[in-house]
Protein backbone atom coordinates (compact mmCIF):
# COMPACT_ATOMS: atom_id res chain seq x y z
CA UNK A 1 0.00 0.00 0.00
CA UNK A 2 3.05 2.05 0.97
CA UNK A 3 4.35 1.37 -2.73
CA UNK A 4 1.34 2.45 -4.38
CA UNK A 5 1.60 5.51 -2.96
CA UNK A 6 4.79 6.82 -3.51
CA UNK A 7 3.83 5.61 -6.73
CA UNK A 8 1.20 7.79 -6.94
CA UNK A 9 3.21 11.06 -5.48
CA UNK A 10 6.23 10.46 -8.22
CA UNK A 11 5.75 12.91 -10.41
CA UNK A 12 5.05 11.72 -13.85
CA UNK A 13 7.78 13.34 -17.09
CA UNK A 14 5.58 15.49 -19.32
CA UNK A 15 4.59 13.59 -22.53
CA UNK A 16 6.50 14.28 -25.17
CA UNK A 17 5.35 16.34 -28.35
CA UNK A 18 6.91 16.11 -31.77
CA UNK A 19 5.00 18.95 -33.96
CA UNK A 20 4.30 18.31 -37.24
CA UNK A 21 5.16 21.96 -38.08
CA UNK A 22 7.96 23.87 -37.39
CA UNK A 23 5.73 27.23 -38.67
CA UNK A 24 8.06 28.29 -41.13
CA UNK A 25 6.76 28.67 -44.49
CA UNK A 26 8.13 25.66 -47.13
CA UNK A 27 9.49 28.63 -49.55
CA UNK A 28 10.24 32.09 -49.18
CA UNK A 29 9.55 32.86 -53.35
CA UNK A 30 8.21 31.20 -56.36
CA UNK A 31 11.00 30.12 -57.96
CA UNK A 32 11.90 27.83 -54.86
CA UNK A 33 8.64 26.70 -54.67
CA UNK A 34 8.99 25.86 -57.96
CA UNK A 35 12.31 23.69 -57.55
CA UNK A 36 10.97 21.94 -54.50
CA UNK A 37 8.13 20.94 -55.97
CA UNK A 38 9.98 19.75 -59.19
CA UNK A 39 12.67 17.90 -58.05
CA UNK A 40 9.99 15.76 -55.21
CA UNK A 41 7.41 15.19 -57.28
CA UNK A 42 10.27 13.85 -60.00
CA UNK A 43 11.29 11.58 -57.07
CA UNK A 44 7.93 10.52 -56.43
CA UNK A 45 7.49 9.52 -60.19
CA UNK A 46 10.96 7.90 -60.54
CA UNK A 47 10.60 5.62 -57.19
CA UNK A 48 6.73 5.35 -58.26
CA UNK A 49 7.09 1.37 -58.51
CA UNK A 50 9.28 0.63 -55.30
CA UNK A 51 7.06 0.28 -52.34
CA UNK A 52 10.48 0.64 -49.93
CA UNK A 53 10.97 4.12 -50.75
CA UNK A 54 9.65 6.66 -48.89
CA UNK A 55 10.26 10.21 -50.78
CA UNK A 56 8.74 14.33 -48.57
CA UNK A 57 9.35 17.50 -48.98
CA UNK A 58 9.56 20.01 -46.25
CA UNK A 59 8.54 17.10 -43.66
CA UNK A 60 9.88 17.36 -40.15
CA UNK A 61 12.60 14.69 -39.40
CA UNK A 62 13.29 13.96 -35.94
CA UNK A 63 16.07 11.78 -35.25
CA UNK A 64 16.52 11.80 -31.80
CA UNK A 65 13.91 9.92 -29.65
CA UNK A 66 13.02 12.30 -26.38
CA UNK A 67 14.29 15.21 -27.89
CA UNK A 68 11.66 17.76 -29.87
CA UNK A 69 14.69 20.30 -30.08
CA UNK A 70 16.65 18.67 -32.70
CA UNK A 71 14.91 18.74 -35.81
CA UNK A 72 15.29 19.39 -39.42
CA UNK A 73 12.98 20.06 -42.79
CA UNK A 74 14.67 19.03 -45.58
CA UNK A 75 13.34 20.73 -48.91
CA UNK A 76 12.95 17.10 -50.45
CA UNK A 77 14.57 13.89 -48.65
CA UNK A 78 14.65 10.67 -50.05
CA UNK A 79 14.74 7.42 -47.27
CA UNK A 80 15.48 3.83 -48.73
CA UNK A 81 13.91 1.00 -46.93
CA UNK A 82 10.84 2.93 -45.23
CA UNK A 83 7.36 2.39 -47.07
CA UNK A 84 5.37 5.03 -48.58
CA UNK A 85 2.49 6.71 -46.61
CA UNK A 86 1.25 9.59 -45.15
CA UNK A 87 2.97 10.73 -42.06
CA UNK A 88 3.02 14.05 -39.97
CA UNK A 89 6.84 13.19 -39.33
CA UNK A 90 9.34 11.40 -39.78
CA UNK A 91 10.19 10.17 -36.23
CA UNK A 92 13.08 8.44 -37.24
CA UNK A 93 13.35 5.82 -34.20
CA UNK A 94 9.67 4.76 -35.60
CA UNK A 95 11.07 3.65 -38.60
CA UNK A 96 13.63 0.81 -38.18
CA UNK A 97 16.08 4.10 -37.03
CA UNK A 98 16.50 4.88 -41.15
CA UNK A 99 17.84 8.17 -41.32
CA UNK A 100 17.10 9.71 -44.59
CA UNK A 101 19.66 9.14 -46.88
CA UNK A 102 19.32 11.75 -49.37
CA UNK A 103 18.37 15.12 -49.16
CA UNK A 104 17.90 18.47 -51.13
CA UNK A 105 17.75 22.35 -50.49
CA UNK A 106 16.93 24.68 -52.31
CA UNK A 107 18.61 28.19 -51.35
CA UNK A 108 16.59 31.38 -50.86
CA UNK A 109 17.48 35.38 -50.24
CA UNK A 110 15.63 34.40 -46.42
CA UNK A 111 18.42 31.48 -45.69
CA UNK A 112 20.94 32.71 -43.60
CA UNK A 113 24.55 31.16 -43.33
CA UNK A 114 24.09 30.36 -39.90
CA UNK A 115 21.04 28.16 -40.50
CA UNK A 116 22.58 26.75 -43.75
CA UNK A 117 25.61 25.66 -41.35
CA UNK A 118 23.26 24.57 -38.55
CA UNK A 119 21.47 22.21 -41.22
CA UNK A 120 24.75 20.68 -42.47
CA UNK A 121 26.02 20.16 -38.90
CA UNK A 122 23.11 17.84 -38.44
CA UNK A 123 22.87 16.50 -41.83
CA UNK A 124 26.31 15.33 -40.91
CA UNK A 125 25.89 14.21 -37.12
CA UNK A 126 22.26 12.18 -38.19
CA UNK A 127 23.53 10.23 -41.40
CA UNK A 128 22.46 11.64 -44.35
CA UNK A 129 24.58 10.05 -47.45
CA UNK A 130 24.04 12.49 -50.08
CA UNK A 131 23.40 16.42 -49.50
CA UNK A 132 22.60 18.32 -52.30
CA UNK A 133 22.25 22.46 -52.14
CA UNK A 134 21.05 24.66 -54.93
CA UNK A 135 21.27 28.40 -55.18
CA UNK A 136 18.88 29.38 -58.44
CA UNK A 137 20.18 33.06 -58.61
CA UNK A 138 23.69 31.76 -59.14
CA UNK A 139 22.50 28.31 -60.67
CA UNK A 140 25.26 27.13 -58.22
CA UNK A 141 24.88 23.57 -57.25
CA UNK A 142 27.26 22.57 -54.22
CA UNK A 143 27.00 18.46 -53.14
CA UNK A 144 28.91 16.55 -50.20
CA UNK A 145 28.75 12.48 -49.92
CA UNK A 146 29.21 10.43 -46.96
CA UNK A 147 33.11 9.20 -46.88
CA UNK A 148 35.27 7.45 -43.87
CA UNK A 149 31.91 8.44 -41.77
CA UNK A 150 31.43 11.99 -42.60
CA UNK A 151 29.92 13.93 -44.92
CA UNK A 152 32.94 15.39 -47.43
CA UNK A 153 32.53 17.78 -50.31
CA UNK A 154 31.75 16.71 -54.25
CA UNK A 155 34.34 18.31 -56.54
CA UNK A 156 32.46 18.37 -59.69
CA UNK A 157 29.23 18.87 -59.47
CA UNK A 158 28.40 19.06 -63.11
CA UNK A 159 27.65 16.01 -64.19
CA UNK A 160 27.82 14.02 -60.82
CA UNK A 161 25.44 10.86 -60.84
CA UNK A 162 24.29 9.71 -57.40
CA UNK A 163 25.11 6.96 -56.30
CA UNK A 164 22.11 6.32 -54.38
CA UNK A 165 19.03 8.00 -56.82
CA UNK A 166 21.25 7.16 -59.62
CA UNK A 167 20.57 10.89 -61.72
CA UNK A 168 22.59 13.07 -62.84
CA UNK A 169 23.03 16.70 -62.38
CA UNK A 170 23.27 19.23 -65.65
CA UNK A 171 24.81 22.63 -64.94
CA UNK A 172 25.63 23.12 -68.74
CA UNK A 173 22.26 25.17 -69.12
CA UNK A 174 21.09 28.53 -67.37
CA UNK A 175 20.12 26.58 -64.85
CA UNK A 176 19.89 23.28 -62.80
CA UNK A 177 18.81 19.99 -65.15
CA UNK A 178 18.59 16.89 -62.99
CA UNK A 179 18.32 13.53 -65.33
CA UNK A 180 16.88 10.27 -64.29
CA UNK A 181 19.68 7.00 -65.49
CA UNK A 182 17.23 6.54 -68.70
CA UNK A 183 18.23 9.94 -69.63
CA UNK A 184 14.98 11.48 -68.46
CA UNK A 185 14.69 15.09 -67.42
CA UNK A 186 13.20 16.07 -64.58
CA UNK A 187 9.96 17.69 -64.99
CA UNK A 188 7.99 20.50 -63.65
CA UNK A 189 4.20 19.91 -62.13
CA UNK A 190 2.82 21.46 -65.24
CA UNK A 191 5.38 19.89 -67.83
CA UNK A 192 4.18 16.20 -66.00
CA UNK A 193 0.52 17.65 -66.03
CA UNK A 194 1.52 18.28 -70.02
CA UNK A 195 2.71 14.88 -70.48
CA UNK A 196 -0.03 13.58 -68.89
CA UNK A 197 -2.28 14.80 -71.17
CA UNK A 198 -0.05 14.30 -74.30
CA UNK A 199 0.05 10.49 -72.74
CA UNK A 200 -3.72 10.46 -72.64
CA UNK A 201 -3.74 11.38 -76.18
CA UNK A 202 -1.67 8.67 -77.15
CA UNK A 203 -3.20 6.13 -75.22
CA UNK A 204 -6.86 7.24 -76.57
CA UNK A 205 -5.41 7.69 -79.86
CA UNK A 206 -4.53 4.55 -79.58
CA UNK A 207 -7.67 3.07 -78.31
CA UNK A 208 -9.31 4.38 -81.21
CA UNK A 209 -6.65 2.83 -83.99
CA UNK A 210 -7.31 -0.64 -81.83
CA UNK A 211 -10.89 0.24 -82.06
CA UNK A 212 -10.59 0.98 -85.64
CA UNK A 213 -8.22 -1.90 -86.47
CA UNK A 214 -10.84 -4.58 -84.29
CA UNK A 215 -14.03 -3.14 -86.36
CA UNK A 216 -11.59 -3.84 -89.97
CA UNK A 217 -11.08 -7.09 -88.63
CA UNK A 218 -14.99 -7.74 -87.76
CA UNK A 219 -15.91 -6.83 -91.12
CA UNK A 220 -13.15 -8.79 -92.76
CA UNK A 221 -14.53 -11.74 -91.10
CA UNK A 222 -18.05 -10.94 -91.65
CA UNK A 223 -16.69 -10.52 -95.69
CA UNK A 224 -14.78 -13.78 -95.45
CA UNK A 225 -18.01 -15.29 -93.40
CA UNK A 226 -20.32 -14.26 -96.25
CA UNK A 227 -17.64 -15.39 -98.88
CA UNK A 228 -17.66 -18.00 -97.52
CA UNK A 229 -21.78 -18.52 -97.70
CA UNK A 230 -21.94 -17.82 -101.24
CA UNK A 231 -19.08 -20.13 -102.14
CA UNK A 232 -21.54 -22.95 -99.54
CA UNK A 233 -24.95 -21.67 -101.82
CA UNK A 234 -22.88 -22.10 -105.54
CA UNK A 235 -21.24 -25.59 -103.91
CA UNK A 236 -25.40 -26.73 -103.16
CA UNK A 237 -26.54 -25.38 -106.58
CA UNK A 238 -23.71 -26.94 -108.51
CA UNK A 239 -24.51 -30.19 -106.71
CA UNK A 240 -28.20 -29.81 -106.85
CA UNK A 241 -27.54 -29.39 -110.86
CA UNK A 242 -25.20 -32.10 -110.84
CA UNK A 243 -28.13 -34.24 -108.82
CA UNK A 244 -30.72 -32.60 -111.63
CA UNK A 245 -28.59 -33.90 -114.59
CA UNK A 246 -28.24 -37.28 -112.73
CA UNK A 247 -31.84 -37.93 -112.75
CA UNK A 248 -32.19 -36.49 -116.20
CA UNK A 249 -29.71 -38.90 -117.59
CA UNK A 250 -30.96 -41.83 -115.07
CA UNK A 251 -34.74 -40.95 -116.88
CA UNK A 252 -33.08 -40.92 -120.08
CA UNK A 253 -31.52 -44.43 -119.36
CA UNK A 254 -34.77 -45.47 -118.02
CA UNK A 255 -36.82 -44.54 -121.10
CA UNK A 256 -33.80 -45.88 -123.62
CA UNK A 257 -34.14 -48.81 -121.77
CA UNK A 258 -38.42 -49.13 -122.27
CA UNK A 259 -37.64 -48.37 -125.79
CA UNK A 260 -35.46 -51.27 -126.01
CA UNK A 261 -37.58 -53.76 -124.31
CA UNK A 262 -40.76 -52.66 -126.12
CA UNK A 263 -38.74 -53.18 -129.58
CA UNK A 264 -37.62 -56.67 -128.16
CA UNK A 265 -41.37 -57.45 -127.42
CA UNK A 266 -42.60 -56.60 -131.19
CA UNK A 267 -39.81 -58.39 -132.53
CA UNK A 268 -40.67 -61.66 -130.72
CA UNK A 269 -44.28 -61.35 -131.65
CA UNK A 270 -43.11 -60.74 -135.13
CA UNK A 271 -41.08 -64.25 -135.17
CA UNK A 272 -44.01 -65.77 -133.20
CA UNK A 273 -46.66 -64.91 -135.87
CA UNK A 274 -44.00 -66.32 -138.46
CA UNK A 275 -43.96 -68.98 -136.80
CA UNK A 276 -47.89 -69.49 -136.97
CA UNK A 277 -47.70 -68.86 -140.62
CA UNK A 278 -49.29 -65.57 -140.22
CA UNK A 279 -48.10 -62.55 -141.54
CA UNK A 280 -47.70 -59.75 -139.05
CA UNK A 281 -47.96 -57.44 -142.00
CA UNK A 282 -51.44 -58.26 -143.16
CA UNK A 283 -52.66 -57.78 -139.32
Amino acid sequence: MVQQLEKLKTPQAPEIIYPDSDGQPMADNTTQWSLIVTIKESLEFLFAANADVFVAGDLLWYPVEGNNKIRMAPDAMVVFGRPKGDRGSYKQWEEDNIPPQVVFEILSPGNRPGEMTKKFELYDRYGVEEYYLYDPDKVKLTGWRRREGKLQSIDQMDGWVSPRLKVRFDLTGPELQIFTESGVRFLTYSEMAQRAEREEQRAELERQLKEQERQRAEQERQRAELEQQRAERERQLKEQEQQRAERERQRAEQERQLKEQAEAKIKMLYLRLQELGIDPEQL
